[in-house]
């Protein structure tokens, strides 16, 4: 830590670093025009940069520029239990392999400070009609996931600096925003801002609080839980300033449904965001973080609010204690953290959104940037007459109804205007449709209390949206089975079945094998189209239903106004609520230390197995020569194409492996479950039914729809998953050629460890998704870009091919990808490659970033 600019914080017993200072004397009066972003870099680099680095670096930051390398270090890692745990799995084999090569392994631990909550492993097994849900769905979870938990048990007490929340607690983005987060830390007695990244491209969630945080994959995690600097470049800063107010009766979700769409145009990705305004002032905490949450699929990095007094009355209302509080007004105010103090700051680019403008909004039928009107449904072409054939279900059948998600769940009001609409279709009568499976699943346990204190609790159980679980749920695709007989009819008849869900994704395929799409909305319209039924419903005109006296009752019937909403979230969501389940939640103690630093490895476990990170594939030397196409794919393929979540179906490769494991089917779990055996998780590699790999067409030459690939030289249509056990067994060298966009959404780390155990050595695309893109370089896999302009259409890319990349690798360097037609023509192609750092660099040359940890760890140890 630097001495330099350190000076007492006054009113309290800390030190801070004075940035302002450090920033004005390499240019007078520079840090007032500086973004909120750029203050909060500019002081960890001020507290942690070599001094011989940090004018170069802060010039940077002053000077807007983006050609040099400067370093960040996060104050802490947050995982949930899926990335978590596999990071966790890595961590345990590396320690396997220094000891192996005569290394002490207990000195393989995360440096910085790591939180690892387990979330992500319950699925809606038990509808939420089912009184005992909750209960039923736990013991599901614990019973199919013995292996992992026990595995995530052994890391508290095998590695230090990991602190565990066990399942059943909550979503990690909402006990992120409700608790873990301190907004501004002090360490060794110095204040500083919090900063972290998440194993979860929804980290930014508590950018809400004014705290940078932003999603990684498990590769990047690993480096910064490691104690390697995150190494980045000034990213684009745009200002997004919000006017206006928002109308009567139109929530969160309406408007970050509208916002995603604005930004999503304004092409703002990679970018930070910074929302500021008379707008912004009025949003609560719980509101910016709806908007936050959606930072991902604006496609940008992260999603600032600035520090004001709508954050001091969040942590006031979630119980942080009393000189938290007041370190956070005092540290902001004095350091130009404060909202006040950023009306000076000066944006390349600023975009305006006028929150006035804002009306009932949906998402589908397939992204979550792909805005709906609840106005404009007939004329989408969504909604339409439709007749309910006797016994059976209609077209576009809601076969789920979800609350669930940070995204909604987070926000009080969200919560508390489905509870409304609720009570107000039970006084009259409404019931859900019998094949819609019904489910709450909030983020926090708070969210328990304050409906219990309303009363608004049992109104949703009536309905059938009683409480499933505190965790990630349908959004993640962990939704559960359908009863038997709907899902058979939807089979009989191919149904156009839908679901409708409170969450933050909606890709086809993702939420649940059988319903061909899914719209976001908010939980208030997630409980109507419980009652309506079905998709093909004018939510705002077509009746819901009559009431005693006949006469139709329709959305606006039952819509809560805003004045009832916050009149209960003012009486009934309270501090001590917040403390009820935080303070013995995070009292979490000291563990006993595990007797071995090893992992003593279960061999018939499908869930955790000793990874391979120095055998196979990984193992060999990488060529680039005479590579063949394992897929040829189009623009925005998303990592729930290369390495789906949702459940493991037996016609699956990674369900027949399990079955010959002998796993009962009913236990198959999610492909997301599993991603601690690299046996059952490779088996997830391109395994999405929607996948369309321009190799396989039918003889109308149209693109086949499935998880398909095409052995060459043969040319044999094959399942993917036997197309790369094929080529696994020729040790042969694969690429992939895609188009823009490649590797959106959410931030998991086996979309590369797939590909990279297939053999894959090189993906060109038109363009890569930010860290989808580093977790590639992580595993070992050169991410080249065609030169603007160029596709794979340019060159009339096939799959027939093969492929050599050749030139110096160096940082966005240009190389050759070689084409050598199958009629001895060849072509010689610019493209780009995508090691953006000299880290990246050093990373990729040692074959990923647990193959250069392990070589600098024992370089180290033996100096």
């Amino acid at each position: 830590m630097n001495t330099n600019y350190r000076k007492p914080l006054p009113g309290t017993s800390l030190d801070y670093f004075d940035t302002r200072e450090a920033v004005d004397a390499i240019e007078p009066n520079a840090y007032a025009a500086l973004p909120y972003t750029s203050r909060v870099l500019a002081e960890q680099l001020v507290r942690r940069c070599e001094p011989e680095l940090l004018t170069d670096a802060l010039k940077q930051l002053i000077e807007r520029k983006q050609d040099l390398d400067f370093p960040w270090y996060p104050a802490r890692v947050v995982c949930h239990d899926i990335l978590g745990q596999t990071a966790l799995v890595d961590l345990a084999g590396l320690r396997d392999a220094i000891a192996d090569q005569g290394g002490d392994p207990s000195k393989v631990n995360p440096v910085v400070p790591t939180q690892l909550i387990v979330d992500h492993s319950l699925a809606v097994e038990a509808p939420g009609f089912d009184a005992d849900a909750f209960e039923k769905n736990r013991a599901i979870e614990d019973r199919r996931n013995e292996d992992r938990f026990h595995f995530i048990e052994w890391t508290k007490t095998a590695f230090e600096n990991v602190d565990v929340i066990p399942a059943g607690n909550g979503i990690m983005h909402q006990i992120n925003l409700e608790k873990m987060s301190p907004v501004i830390q002090s360490r060794e007695g110095v204040a500083f801002p919090d900063t972290c990244v998440g194993t979860d491209s929804h980290t930014p969630h508590i950018d809400a609080l004014g705290v940078i945080a932003i999603g990684v994959g498990g590769l990047e995690a690993e480096t910064v839980m490691l104690g390697r600097p995150s190494m980045m470049r000034l990213p684009d800063i745009i200002g997004v300033e919000l006017v206006g107010k928002r109308q009567p009766g139109i929530t969160a979700t309406d408007i970050v449904l509208a916002i995603t769409e604005f930004l999503r145009n304004q092409k703002v990705v990679s970018s930070y965001l910074e929302f500021f305004g008379d707008g912004a002032k009025n949003l609560t905490i719980g509101d910016r973080a709806t908007i936050s949450n959606m930072t991902p699929e604006f496609g940008a990095s992260a999603g600032m609010f600035y520090i004001d007094e709508q954050t001091i009355d969040y942590l006031k209302l979630t119980g942080r204690e009393p000189e938290q509080v007041a370190l956070v007004e005092k540290y902001a105010k004095q350091t130009g953290l404060w909202a006040d103090d950023l009306a000076g700051a000066r944006y390349e680019r600023v975009l305006t959104f006028d929150l006035s403008s804002v009306g009932r909004n949906m998402a589908g039928p397939s992204n979550p940037h792909r805005r709906l009107p609840t106005s404009d449904l007939e004329a989408r072409g969504i909604a339409g007459a439709w007749k309910e054939e006797s016994g059976l279900m209609p077209d576009g059948a809601v076969i789920i109804a979800a609350i669930t998600s940070c995204t909604n769940t987070s926000n009080p009001r969200n919560v508390v205007a489905a509870g409304l609409i609720a009570q107000k279709a039970n006084a009259l009568g409404l019931v859900r449709k019998p094949w819609v499976k019904t489910s709450f699943a909030p983020g926090s346990k708070v969210a328990q209390l304050y409906l219990e204190e309303s009363g608004l609790l049992p109104e949703l159980e009536q309905l059938g949206f009683g409480i499933v679980g505190f965790a990630c749920t349908t959004c993640n695709g962990m939704s559960g089975a359908l009863d038997p007989k709907i899902q058979q009819e939807i089979i009989d008849r191919d149904l156009y079945a839908t679901a409708v869900l409170s969450g933050n994704r909606n890709f086809d395929g993702r939420i649940h094998p059988y319903a061909k799409q899914a719209f976001l909305a908010s939980p208030p319209l997630v409980v109507a189209y419980a009652i309506a039924g079905t998709i093909r419903f004018d939510i705002e005109k077509d009746a819901l239903g009559t009431d005693k006296d006949g006469k139709p009752i329709t959305l606006k019937d039952i819509w809560p106004t805003d004045e009832e909403i916050d009149a209960i979230v003012a009486t009934s969501v309270k501090p001590e609520q917040f403390n009820q389940i935080y303070i013995p939640m995070f009292d979490l103690g000291k563990a006993q230390r595990s007797e071995s630093p090893l992992y003593n490895w279960r061999p018939q476990s499908t869930y955790i197995r000793r990874p391979p990170y120095w055998e196979g594939a990984l193992a060999g030397e990488r060529t680039m020569k005479g590579m063949r196409s394992l897929a040829v794919l189009g623009d925005n393929i998303t990592t729930d194409h290369l390495s789906p979540s949702n459940a493991i179906m037996l016609n699956s490769a990674a369900g027949a492996y399990l079955h010959k494991m002998g796993l009962p089917e009913e236990d198959f779990n999610s492909y997301a479950t599993h991603r601690g055996d690299h046996l059952t998780a490779q088996r997830a590699t391109f395994a999405n039914p929607k996948l369309l790999n321009e190799m396989c067409t039918d003889e109308q030459g149209e693109i086949k729809q499935g998880s398909l690939a095409r052995i060459e030289p043969e040319g044999k249509e094959s399942r993917m998953w036997e197309a790369i056990e094929t080529y696994m067994e020729r040790k042969q060298p694969l690429i992939i050629i895609a188009g823009a966009d490649y590797g959106q959404g959410s931030s998991r780390d086996w979309a590369a460890k797939g590909v990279r155990l297939a053999g894959v050595e090189v993906i060109v695309a038109e363009g890569f998704e930010r860290i989808h893109r580093t977790n590639l370089v992580g595993m070992g896999v050169l991410p080249c870009e065609f030169i603007a302009g160029e596709t794979r259409h340019t060159y009339q890319i096939d799959g027939t091919e093969t492929f050599d990349v050749e030139g110096t690798i160096k940082p966005r360097a240009e190389l050759t990808l070689i084409i050598h037609r199958r009629n001895g023509e060849e072509l010689r192609v610019p493209v780009i490659c995508r090691l953006d750092t000299a880290e990246e660099v050093s990373v990729y040359s040692a074959g990923g970033v647990l193959q250069r940890f392990a070589q600098d760890f024992l370089e180290s140890s033996a100096a």
